[in-house]
Protein backbone atom coordinates (compact mmCIF):
# COMPACT_ATOMS: atom_id res chain seq x y z
CA UNK A 1 0.00 0.00 0.00
CA UNK A 2 1.56 3.46 -1.56
CA UNK A 3 1.58 5.91 1.87
CA UNK A 4 1.56 9.66 1.03
CA UNK A 5 5.29 11.04 1.98
CA UNK A 6 5.23 13.32 4.86
CA UNK A 7 9.02 13.99 5.14
CA UNK A 8 11.41 14.94 2.53
CA UNK A 9 9.77 11.64 0.21
CA UNK A 10 9.77 9.41 3.04
CA UNK A 11 6.49 8.53 4.99
CA UNK A 12 7.15 8.37 8.65
CA UNK A 13 4.58 6.66 11.05
CA UNK A 14 6.12 7.47 14.46
CA UNK A 15 9.13 8.71 16.31
CA UNK A 16 10.56 6.97 19.11
CA UNK A 17 13.10 8.05 22.10
CA UNK A 18 14.48 6.41 25.11
CA UNK A 19 16.51 7.49 27.69
CA UNK A 20 18.10 5.49 30.61
CA UNK A 21 20.61 7.04 33.45
CA UNK A 22 22.73 4.82 35.31
CA UNK A 23 23.97 5.66 38.13
CA UNK A 24 26.07 2.75 39.63
CA UNK A 25 27.44 -0.81 37.90
CA UNK A 26 25.88 -4.46 38.24
CA UNK A 27 27.21 -4.71 41.61
CA UNK A 28 26.08 -1.44 43.01
CA UNK A 29 29.65 0.28 42.79
CA UNK A 30 29.11 3.98 42.22
CA UNK A 31 29.58 5.72 39.46
CA UNK A 32 33.16 7.05 39.07
CA UNK A 33 31.74 9.88 37.42
CA UNK A 34 28.78 11.29 36.17
CA UNK A 35 26.63 9.01 35.44
CA UNK A 36 26.28 6.71 31.94
CA UNK A 37 23.47 8.51 29.70
CA UNK A 38 22.37 6.17 26.92
CA UNK A 39 19.98 8.00 24.46
CA UNK A 40 18.41 5.52 21.38
CA UNK A 41 16.20 7.68 18.49
CA UNK A 42 14.19 6.14 15.92
CA UNK A 43 11.81 6.72 13.31
CA UNK A 44 9.55 4.06 11.67
CA UNK A 45 9.57 4.82 8.27
CA UNK A 46 7.19 3.12 5.28
CA UNK A 47 9.72 0.65 3.11
CA UNK A 48 8.28 1.37 -0.98
CA UNK A 49 10.36 -1.29 -1.56
CA UNK A 50 8.46 -4.05 0.76
CA UNK A 51 7.71 -7.37 -0.91
CA UNK A 52 9.92 -6.65 -3.99
CA UNK A 53 13.23 -6.52 -6.01
CA UNK A 54 14.83 -3.06 -6.28
CA UNK A 55 18.27 -3.06 -8.24
CA UNK A 56 18.56 1.01 -7.53
CA UNK A 57 18.06 2.30 -4.06
CA UNK A 58 19.28 5.49 -4.95
CA UNK A 59 16.23 7.41 -4.85
CA UNK A 60 15.71 5.83 -1.70
CA UNK A 61 19.16 7.22 -0.17
CA UNK A 62 18.92 10.41 -1.91
CA UNK A 63 16.89 12.27 0.17
CA UNK A 64 18.31 10.59 3.55
CA UNK A 65 20.37 13.63 4.89
CA UNK A 66 17.59 15.51 5.66
CA UNK A 67 17.07 12.21 7.39
CA UNK A 68 20.09 12.68 9.33
CA UNK A 69 19.47 16.67 10.14
CA UNK A 70 16.46 15.55 11.95
CA UNK A 71 17.98 12.74 14.09
CA UNK A 72 20.72 15.65 14.72
CA UNK A 73 18.25 17.91 16.07
CA UNK A 74 16.13 15.50 18.22
CA UNK A 75 20.02 13.86 19.67
CA UNK A 76 21.24 17.37 20.53
CA UNK A 77 17.74 18.22 22.05
CA UNK A 78 17.54 14.67 24.25
CA UNK A 79 20.98 15.11 25.28
CA UNK A 80 20.02 18.16 27.01
CA UNK A 81 23.63 19.81 26.81
CA UNK A 82 25.52 16.58 27.90
CA UNK A 83 28.48 16.38 25.61
CA UNK A 84 28.25 13.02 23.46
CA UNK A 85 31.11 10.82 23.41
CA UNK A 86 29.75 7.44 21.60
CA UNK A 87 27.46 6.08 18.77
CA UNK A 88 26.27 3.20 17.14
CA UNK A 89 23.45 2.49 14.29
CA UNK A 90 21.11 -0.22 13.59
CA UNK A 91 17.75 -1.01 11.44
CA UNK A 92 15.22 -3.28 11.88
CA UNK A 93 13.28 -4.25 8.80
CA UNK A 94 9.49 -5.13 8.58
CA UNK A 95 9.76 -8.66 7.46
CA UNK A 96 8.08 -8.10 3.91
CA UNK A 97 11.56 -5.82 3.44
CA UNK A 98 15.17 -6.62 2.54
CA UNK A 99 17.94 -6.09 5.34
CA UNK A 100 19.35 -3.85 2.34
CA UNK A 101 16.45 -1.73 2.57
CA UNK A 102 17.55 -0.55 5.97
CA UNK A 103 21.14 -0.30 5.28
CA UNK A 104 20.49 2.25 2.66
CA UNK A 105 19.06 4.93 5.13
CA UNK A 106 22.31 4.18 7.16
CA UNK A 107 24.72 5.35 4.69
CA UNK A 108 27.34 8.32 4.91
CA UNK A 109 24.83 10.76 3.31
CA UNK A 110 22.44 9.97 6.85
CA UNK A 111 25.31 9.68 8.78
CA UNK A 112 27.58 12.89 8.09
CA UNK A 113 24.60 15.13 9.70
CA UNK A 114 24.35 13.56 12.25
CA UNK A 115 28.38 13.63 13.15
CA UNK A 116 28.09 17.50 12.24
CA UNK A 117 25.54 17.75 14.97
CA UNK A 118 27.86 16.17 17.37
CA UNK A 119 30.22 18.80 16.84
CA UNK A 120 31.95 16.28 14.44
CA UNK A 121 32.62 12.18 14.49
CA UNK A 122 36.11 10.47 13.48
CA UNK A 123 35.50 7.08 13.62
CA UNK A 124 33.14 4.91 11.87
CA UNK A 125 29.75 4.35 13.22
CA UNK A 126 29.28 0.61 14.70
CA UNK A 127 26.05 -0.95 13.10
CA UNK A 128 23.96 -3.83 13.24
CA UNK A 129 20.42 -4.47 11.86
CA UNK A 130 17.91 -7.75 11.41
CA UNK A 131 14.36 -8.25 9.90
CA UNK A 132 11.53 -8.93 12.79
CA UNK A 133 7.87 -7.32 13.53
CA UNK A 134 6.59 -5.52 16.47
CA UNK A 135 8.74 -6.11 19.38
CA UNK A 136 10.93 -7.41 18.19
CA UNK A 137 14.58 -7.03 20.52
CA UNK A 138 17.79 -5.20 18.83
CA UNK A 139 20.98 -4.75 20.77
CA UNK A 140 22.83 -1.67 19.33
CA UNK A 141 26.67 -1.48 19.47
CA UNK A 142 28.27 1.55 20.76
CA UNK A 143 32.00 2.84 20.25
CA UNK A 144 33.58 6.32 20.77
CA UNK A 145 32.71 9.15 18.42
CA UNK A 146 36.63 9.49 17.56
CA UNK A 147 38.53 7.41 17.93
CA UNK A 148 37.51 3.46 17.58
CA UNK A 149 40.55 2.15 20.10
CA UNK A 150 39.10 3.48 23.39
CA UNK A 151 38.38 0.06 25.05
CA UNK A 152 36.03 1.48 27.86
CA UNK A 153 33.75 3.08 25.46
CA UNK A 154 32.78 -0.59 23.78
CA UNK A 155 29.19 -0.45 24.82
CA UNK A 156 25.74 -2.19 23.92
CA UNK A 157 22.24 -0.61 24.45
CA UNK A 158 19.33 -2.42 24.01
CA UNK A 159 15.98 -1.37 22.08
CA UNK A 160 12.37 -2.88 21.54
CA UNK A 161 9.59 -0.71 19.56
CA UNK A 162 6.41 -2.47 20.58
CA UNK A 163 4.05 -1.53 17.67
CA UNK A 164 7.04 -1.41 14.85
CA UNK A 165 8.41 -2.15 12.60
CA UNK A 166 4.84 -3.34 10.52
CA UNK A 167 5.68 -5.54 7.50
CA UNK A 168 5.85 -3.02 5.18
CA UNK A 169 8.49 -0.37 7.25
CA UNK A 170 11.63 -0.52 8.60
CA UNK A 171 12.65 1.32 11.85
CA UNK A 172 15.93 3.27 11.27
CA UNK A 173 17.82 3.25 15.20
CA UNK A 174 20.86 5.52 16.12
CA UNK A 175 21.82 5.46 19.59
CA UNK A 176 24.33 7.84 21.53
CA UNK A 177 26.01 7.43 25.09
CA UNK A 178 27.64 10.52 27.24
CA UNK A 179 30.85 8.43 27.83
CA UNK A 180 32.26 4.82 28.50
CA UNK A 181 31.58 2.15 30.76
CA UNK A 182 31.23 2.90 34.53
CA UNK A 183 34.12 1.50 36.86
CA UNK A 184 35.82 0.56 33.03
CA UNK A 185 39.10 -0.97 34.11
CA UNK A 186 40.53 -3.38 31.39
CA UNK A 187 43.41 -0.92 30.17
CA UNK A 188 43.94 0.33 26.39
CA UNK A 189 43.54 3.78 25.13
CA UNK A 190 41.87 6.07 26.92
CA UNK A 191 39.55 9.04 26.03
CA UNK A 192 41.65 11.71 27.91
CA UNK A 193 44.22 10.58 24.99
CA UNK A 194 42.53 10.35 21.49
CA UNK A 195 45.08 12.58 18.91
CA UNK A 196 42.11 12.48 16.52
CA UNK A 197 43.99 11.49 13.43
CA UNK A 198 42.47 8.99 11.76
CA UNK A 199 39.52 7.55 13.68
CA UNK A 200 41.18 4.66 15.37
CA UNK A 201 43.29 6.70 17.99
Amino acid sequence: MTKVPNFHGYHIRKWYLQIEDTLAGETGQPADGAPLRKIVIAAAIHNPYAGRFEQDLSRFIEPSPQLGLEFGRRIREAAADQTIESYGKACLVGIDGEYEHGNALLTNPAANPIRDALGGGKSWVPSTGKRGGPGTVIDVPLAHKDALYVRSHYDTVTAMFNDAPNRDELLIIWAFATRGRLNARLGGLQASDIRGQDGLV
